[in-house]
Formats: structure tokens, C-alpha cells, sequence
């Protein structure tokens, strides 16, 4: 995240999370039902594979996909954070998806899982 603050007012916002740890570039966020961490890596700084980290295009090799109860209540709650969406939600055998992304340019989705979910596919 080249904006930490601003990483953490949205996804607190957002999704109902709160943070539980803070330490050095990183912030723990709980609320779910797993942990997420917020690291901040700004452009130019050297990846794990030391080449330079370009963030040129939202879809950045980490992609979130947030299982939600009610996907239009939780596309509200993440427009209203400062998500934009990319495709209303859409309804398939397996559930609705609606497509965003969070205001730094990174994708996620928002799944409300329909029957049997995934398991609809097989």
C-alpha cells in the first residue's frame, strides 16, 4: 500500500474491521474471520525479488475475494468507504459477484454465495 493511513481508514471502513496490531509499515487488521495485514511498499522499492514494485494497473498479483452475507449491503458499505465498482453484482449458479476496486487501484470482489457456493459447479 503506498498510503497506510489511508489503507487503514478504508478497509476499517469498509469491511467492520478495527486494528489489533501496529508495527514498523504494517497493520493488523481483525474483525474477520482471519487476519489481514496492511503493508505499506511504496513504488519504486525492491520486492522480494529485488526488481523495483510497479504499480501501474489494479490487478496486482494479490486479489481479494471477501465472502459476504449480503453482497449489495457490503457494496454499499465499501462505495461508501471509497471503493469504485467495476461491475455490478452479477448472479451465477453459484452466487453473486460484484467487482470492485478499494481507492488505490487494487481489485476485489464481493461473493455472496447462493445453494452450495463453488460446489454449484461441480
Amino acid at each position: 500500500m503506498p498510503d497506510l493511513k489511508a489503507a487503514e481508514a478504508f478497509y476499517t471502513a469498509a469491511f467492520d474491521l478495527t486494528v489489533s496490531r501496529r508495527f514498523g509499515k504494517v497493520i493488523e487488521l481483525s474483525g474477520g474471520s482471519a487476519l489481514i495485514h496492511l503493508l505499506e511498499k511504496a513504488e519504486g522499492t525492491n520486492g522480494a525479488d529485488d526488481d523495483p514494485r510497479f504499480y501501474g494497473r489494479h490487478w496486482t498479483p494479490l486479489h481479494l475475494d471477501l465472502i459476504v452475507e449480503d453482497v449489495e449491503a457490503a457494496l454499499l458499505r465499501a462505495i461508501q468507504a471509497g471503493a469504485s465498482v467495476e461491475q455490478d453484482p452479477t448472479e451465477h449458479a453459484w452466487g453473486r459477484i460484484a467487482m470492485l476496486a478499494d481507492p488505490f487501484g487494487h481489485g476485489f470482489c464481493l461473493i455472496e454465495f447462493l445453494g452450495r457456493g463453488y460446489d454449484e459447479l461441480t
